[in-house]
């Protein structure tokens, strides 16, 4: 199991008291259940239904009893919460500012170091489930920060693979830079992780025809839409002229389909209207993010369009459009959608959305339905990825839509979202590098909805929660957390209940790692908050006394001194005395 490894200086108090009733209050805070770990991927945070969990907050409060700011906001984008862009932290933010009424967005700088605890309090109060959730890396993926260290290998190690070539039959497209390279990923939960371009504009493309499909099935329910669109993958290009058995485009997810449901987007209102609905629709799916035009490439579109053009008229000659469809404004209205413009880190947000069931992870705002979500997800696990739609889904597994512009939107159902964005594309037209991420993605962890049926998988499975662990796994994590000065990984289990007195073979237990390594910061945190025996004895007779004499580092020795530990052979010696 990956560990973490960054060790956060935390300030435990020499004086606190209360452990027994404390830990109580934790198991009670954090139900040990899997029902209830799971149930914080789908909770309404940021409701301001909750209060902060004041035995978490313990943790950052300094000997004058007032919070540390910095060191909670430090950890808060460990864990992959971006205190200064995520709105569900905004009333926050604006209050923990020096200058609230000087600053529209507070600023790293601007923010107090220190407060008192129970102005802290209220100014947290808004968003407290999403701080107990996010500093207890009780979230949907616990250990973000070495899952966001994989991906970066993976993004380093792709970072000057060459292959493909930009589309060229808009000319927009093939003037983009071929380098630009970008991966952002948004969980459920709302963690982020970006590297690379991730805040260049890109046109969507091909990418607005799961929205656009996911929207009509919201508002009009998928009966009313498959009177105009199919279901199955066609076998052909993506902007072939057909039709499936049923004289309908085979899926929304080819241009026949795509303009299909363009028909149906508001198809009563004025075209400027219908753009402008569908846009802020693609707004609230981003959280409010980037989401922009481009009216170079809508022109280029349109001048280039004869083969949708064509498309458009076997569909109105077959009777596919709804009644008093306007044929043209369609047109134009799908080549606009094509040409909205995201960034990968608003496009993973939408994709976010789509693997939240519908939910914006970062506004908690309804986007679209649970039953939509699911009919869109299905169509772009076996159609999203043009003619190597089946091979995706034999190698990676999850529902994708690529686009011509090189990005592609994955959704991996109740965990994260990902955009990768790479403008050159293969012979297919998807993404080059995209194509590539992925398969190297699916190859480190248990993505692949099939990977359960593996015994031999080898993969990680980063959804891994410590509460759910056998005692075997849990004894090896906490003695390499106490040894190598872990004090998240410490503080998790502490959280949780785990018993800090568990040893491994030899008998040894954290404490005797700790003193070992003289690791000051842990000794003091198992023997005064997690209330560890100070005399255990391992199989060679040592004590945790005699492992901190071995490391030479006084103030443990000292330290436990006071606390009344001693060593193996003082305690052989009391013991024989009593016989």
């Amino acid at each position: 199991m990956a560990m973490i490894t960054s060790t956060p200086k935390i300030q435990i108090n020499d004086d606190d008291s209360g452990i027994e009733s404390l830990k109580n209050t934790l198991r009670e805070d954090l139900t040990l259940t899997e029902q209830s770990f799971t149930g914080f991927a789908s909770s309404p945070f940021g409701k301001g239904d909750a209060t902060f969990n004041e035995n978490l907050l313990s943790l950052y409060v300094c000997d004058d009893g007032k919070v540390q700011v910095h060191r909670v906001l430090a950890q808060l984008k460990k864990n992959g919460i971006r205190p200064f862009q995520d709105p569900r932290l905004a009333d926050m933010m604006n209050l923990l500012s020096i200058d609230p009424a000087g600053l529209t967005i507070p600023s790293e700088i601007g923010v107090k170091k220190v407060m008192e605890r129970g102005e802290f309090l209220r100014a947290s109060s808004s968003c407290a489930e999403v701080l107990n959730a996010a500093l207890s890396a009780n979230m949907v993926i616990p250990d973000f920060h070495s899952f966001c260290e994989k991906i970066k290998k993976i993004y380093e190690d792709m970072k000057d693979i060459k292959g493909g070539k930009n589309a060229d039959y808009i000319p927009q497209l093939s003037r983009v830079n071929p380098d630009f390279w970008g991966i952002s990923v948004c969980t459920v939960d709302g963690q982020r992780f970006s590297i690379g371009d991730t805040t260049i504009p890109f046109c969507i493309q091909s990418c607005s025809k799961a929205l656009n499909y996911a929207m009509n099935v919201a508002e009009h329910g998928p009966d009313l839409v498959h009177r105009h669109l199919g279901k199955e993958p066609s076998g052909v290009g993506f902007n072939q002229i057909g039709l499936d058995k049923n004289g309908l485009p085979h899926n929304p997810m080819i241009n026949p389909g795509a303009i299909s449901c363009c028909s149906v987007i508001k198809k009563e209102w004025s075209l400027a209207d219908r753009f402008d609905y569908t846009t802020e629709e693609y707004k609230k799916m981003a959280g409010g993010e980037f989401i922009g035009f481009s009216n170079a490439t809508f022109l280029s579109e349109k001048s280039e369009a004869d083969r949708n053009f064509a498309i458009g008229y076997y569909l109105k000659e077959h009777g596919v459009f709804p009644e008093n469809t306007n044929l043209h404004e369609t047109l134009d209205l799908y080549f606009q959608l094509c040409s909205v413009e995201a960034t990968a880190d608003s496009a993973a947000v939408i994709s976010a959305t789509l693997a939240n069931g519908g939910v914006c992870p970062t506004t908690k705002e309804v986007c679209v339905t649970p039953d939509a979500v699911r009919n869109t997800l299905s169509l772009m696990f076996s159609c999203g990825m043009y003619d190597y739609s089946g091979e995706w889904s034999f190698e990676v597994g999850v529902p994708a839509k690529s686009g011509v512009a090189g990005s592609i939107f994955m959704v991996i159902p109740d965990v994260m979202g990902i955009c990768v964005w790479s403008p050159p594309l293969d012979e297919l037209g998807n993404s080059f590098k995209g194509i590539e991420f992925a398969k190297r993605l699916v190859g480190e962890f248990s993505f692949h909805p099939f990977d359960i049926f593996q015994s031999d998988n080898e993969k990680v499975d980063p959804r891994r929660n410590q509460r759910f662990e056998s005692k075997e796994i849990q004894i090896l994590n906490l003695i390499s957390a106490a040894n190598n000065n872990d004090m998240v990984l410490l503080t998790k289990y502490f959280e949780i209940g785990i018993d800090f007195n568990m040893s491994d073979y030899d008998q040894r237990t954290p404490l005797h790692l700790a003193a070992g390594a003289g690791n000051t910061q842990v000794v003091k945190f198992l023997v005064d908050k997690a209330k560890v025996k100070v005399n255990p004895i391992d199989r060679m007779n040592s004590t945790p006394m005699d492992d901190a004499k071995s490391s030479g580092v006084q103030e443990v020795i000292d330290f436990l001194k006071k606390k009344g530990a001693k060593s193996g052979a003082d305690l052989v010696i009391e013991a024989a005395v009593q016989y």
